[in-house]
């Protein structure tokens, strides 16, 4: 079969054609426009023409629409692969859509088992799987698979760089790949670095539509490129909605199964991945909490699933990039290989060889980087005769694949020394210091930032003290002045924490200081077993370590490091009468309910074996976190002791006065549904100006936050600021709302001696009078309407959020 080509017109410069045509209404108003090709649509009552556009009225006269969208078929060109077969338009000016996957690609047999390609798992305990292109219900079969497998988390991972689109076949979509007339065999490469391959999907999608608009809503594809029975192929093409793209393919499925992500990292089809490419897989591990160093363990790790067309070569670079992440034993390679840039490298990183070499041995069923390396090279050895391999001699063509398969090896090597380097400098160790500004001077006398009492009450607050700061706290607290002997430290940090050369550090993101590493877990001691695993990984690794202080970022070497549980341990040798809890909260937010449920049992558990007992909170710096705790201990010693006498509420002649009172809409509904609301709410109240008394240099008041944190949205200086602080304003508002609904629990459940927990009060009493309903559309109804931010419900504001990415 010759492969002459012929086209009606020249070939159209590639662009990004969806650029241009998908705005205004989107995929409804493309798929009218495709139907309106056929004039006698059922749904078609009469037609209306002018000298601007048609005007289309449908049967039920609801809906009426104009078909500006006209097609001029000079701008794509046509082409046949050979003189026997028909001429038909080409994608992106020069190519033919081809079916992606051919049967014998298929060696492990797994199309039908799993509905995948090439399916399989690595050797070893880690979930990595690598599999071929699926479908889209193949690929709705592999998560059911997985799932059955128990595999509760899935992180999928798309390594194609060449487009893919997936046509409407029997009830599923079948992918389809561009290629060109000299190599059908072949997919796209190298193409114009500017476009992201979504984009150039989007682009061939739309010519797509366009290509079936010129021709009967058909389009030509071909299936079988090795004899070309009943080639080509015809598929019908209605609208957009017959044609998926990559992405549409592997989102869709994954709402169903919230755990799992999607992410496309395009490789190279020979040769190493920029190293752009492997900072991209680090950022994934640090946005996948359940890869970290510091996961909970308790839970299993995520599946990590790759997959390219056939589940080869790249599939099994990237499965042995991750492998290298998770390795467990080292084992001795059975060769070593002999070339002259290898025995350089073994100067300086041999130490790592045996490790690659072990990975690339546990992922190698269906391609093993290592020998790929010496059979190009025996080939390149054995070759007599030149001949020409895809446009190349042999020798050039061999050559080429030696020098990339060793880049690779050699690409992996370097990968896995930088990750032992970066081990420990993925994170920065931040100074509790230059987390935790001194806003009531106090660091100088009690050696801890922010120490204060609340007004004739035994509860204290502070950031987090070092081991001298905790022995001259509990010197003044057991002084003969104050004569404390029961004293219960509660200590709220949810991030970790240690104390290295005498110093607190936790580790923090480096481009996000002010946010902790998420470790992904509430249990104390999970968090108390972490921080002694990190605690013997920095005296083991005896690194110099990137710290930042309150000066400047330093280089440390850290040869002294406690866990806090170590230093009140120490303490508690000095000063039996201390008991120290780590009871872990988030910043800014409402405390979980059985948060509320673990405060009140230590209180109660402590005031039962001494009713005079003293209660400390600490957080990171002394501010949020220690503040609603102690509002919370506040309430309570009320219930317990006695309330104060309440007066009148006081008149406060400002502008707007009733939102920095509290006195919200979303509050006053609340308030209203309560028994006694408006005392329950004045309480509160009360109890978060006592509590604000003792910081007044710091200008922090817990209700008077919501308002004004609002108000900065509008001089945010970037829509992400402005989402930002829009998040956590309903934050602050919803756990203002919280601490009106544990003072009400407290009133009602007092006679029961608080037997019925909290959460459970809020499930069993508090939802049936409609609380959450409130609560699932919170907002400033005074100002905008709730609804139109997904941050008005429970399950949005619930999860973990970064500064750097909220969803909009």
């Amino acid at each position: 079969m010759g492969t002459s080509a012929s086209a009606t017109s020249q070939a159209a410069p590639f662009a990004p054609t969806h650029q241009a045509d998908h705005q205004g209404n989107g995929m409804a108003e493309h798929r009218r426009s495709l139907q309106s090709v056929n004039i006698h649509n059922s749904k078609t009552k009469s037609i209306i023409t002018n000298k601007v556009a048609p005007v289309v009225i449908t049967n039920n006269c609801r809906e009426e629409f104009q078909i500006h969208d006209k097609i001029q078929s000079s701008n794509y060109s046509m082409g046949r692969i050979s003189d026997l077969l028909p001429e038909h338009y080409l994608v992106l000016g020069e190519f033919f859509m081809v079916q992606d996957i051919y049967n014998r690609a298929d060696v492990l047999n797994t199309t039908k088992s799993h509905g995948a390609p090439n399916f399989r798992k690595v050797k070893g305990n880690y979930p990595l799987f690598g599999m071929g292109q699926p479908s889209l219900n193949g690929f709705k079969q592999v998560l059911q698979r997985l799932q059955i497998d128990g595999c509760e988390e899935v992180v999928f991972i798309c390594v194609r760089e060449e487009p893919v689109v997936f046509f409407r076949s029997d009830g599923d979509f079948i992918p389809y790949t561009p290629r060109g007339r000299e190599n059908l065999h072949e997919n796209l490469h190298d193409l114009d670095r500017e476009l992201s391959a979504e984009q150039i999907e989007l682009s061939i999608r739309k010519e797509l539509c366009d290509f079936a608009k010129l021709s009967e809503n058909m389009f030509y594809v071909y299936n079988d490129i090795e004899h070309f029975k009943d080639e080509p192929q015809q598929v019908q093409i209605l609208s957009e909605e017959d044609i998926h793209v990559t992405e549409e393919v592997y989102k869709r499925p994954l709402f169903s199964q919230p755990l799992h992500r999607y992410y496309r990292l395009p490789l190279p089809m020979e040769g190493a991945p920029l190293e752009k490419t492997f900072d991209a897989f680090v950022n994934i591990l640090r946005v996948t909490p359940n890869l970290s160093l510091m996961r909970d363990s308790s839970r299993p790790l995520p599946a990590l699933l790759f997959s390219c067309q056939v589940g080869v070569g790249r599939t099994n670079l990237v499965l042995l990039t991750f492998h290298l992440f998770h390795r467990q034993e080292i084992q001795k390679s059975e060769h070593k290989l002999d070339f002259q840039v290898i025995e350089l490298l073994i100067m300086f990183f041999y130490v790592y060889i045996p490790q690659v070499d072990d990975a690339i041995a546990m992922c190698s069923e269906m391609h093993n980087i290592k020998d790929a390396v010496f059979e190009n090279k025996l080939k390149l050895e054995g070759i007599g005769e030149d001949y020409q391999i895809q446009g190349k001699s042999t020798k050039a063509y061999f050559l080429q694949r030696t020098l990339q398969s060793l880049e690779r090896y050699v690409y992996l090597l370097v990968f896995n020394a930088y990750l032992h380097d970066q081990l420990y400098t993925v994170c920065s160790y931040v100074s509790s210091k230059f987390l935790a500004t001194d806003l009531l001077s106090t660091a100088k006398e009690m050696k801890v930032a922010n120490f204060r009492r609340v007004s004739k009450m035994a509860l204290y607050g502070m950031a987090q003290p070092n081991s001298e700061a905790l022995a001259v706290v509990m010197s003044y607290l057991t002084d003969q002045r104050r004569g404390h002997s029961t004293i219960l430290w509660l200590n709220l940090q949810e991030e970790l924490v240690l104390e290295a050369n005498g110093q607190m550090f936790t580790p923090r993101e480096p481009g996000s200081l002010e946010q902790p590493i998420p470790v992904c877990v509430q249990h104390p001691q999970k968090l108390q077993e972490m921080e002694l695993t990190l605690k013997h990984d920095i005296l083991r690794c005896e690194k110099w370590l990137g710290v930042i202080t309150e000066q400047d970022k330093q280089m440390r070497m850290f040869k002294t490091c406690h866990t806090i549980e170590e230093l009140f341990v120490h303490q508690k040798s000095v000063h039996p009468g201390l008991s120290y809890q780590r009871i872990p909260l988030s910043d800014c937010c409402a405390p979980k309910e059985e948060v509320f449920d673990q405060l009140l049992e230590a209180m109660k558990s402590s005031l039962a074996e001494d009713p005079n007992c003293a209660f400390i909170f600490n957080c990171h710096d002394g501010k949020d976190r220690t503040t609603a705790a102690m509002v919370i201990a506040t309430l309570t010693l009320w219930h317990i002791n006695g309330f104060p006498e309440c007066e009148e509420d006081e008149f406060v002649s400002v502008p707007n006065a009733k939102y920095t009172k509290g006195e919200f809409e979303v509050v006053m509904q609340v308030v209203r549904v309560l028994p006694e609301g408006h005392r329950v709410k004045r309480e509160v109240d009360i109890a978060l100006d006592v509590v604000s008394e003792t910081m007044t240099p710091m200008h922090y008041h817990l209700r008077e936050i919501i308002i004004s944190t609002y108000r900065q949205i509008k001089m945010a200086k970037s829509e992400a600021d402005a989402q930002w602080l829009r998040l956590r304003s309903l934050q602050y508002l919803e756990r203002y709302i919280y601490l009106i609904l544990f003072n009400c629990y407290l009133h009602l459940e007092k006679k029961d001696s608080w037997r019925r927990s909290f959460s459970q009060w809020m499930s069993q009493v508090a939802a049936r009078a409609g609380v959450y309903a409130i609560l699932n559309h919170l907002g400033f109804s005074e100002f905008e309407n709730p609804d139109d931010s997904l941050m008005a419900r429970l399950r949005f504001r619930w999860l973990p959020h970064s500064a750097q990415f909220i969803p909009m």
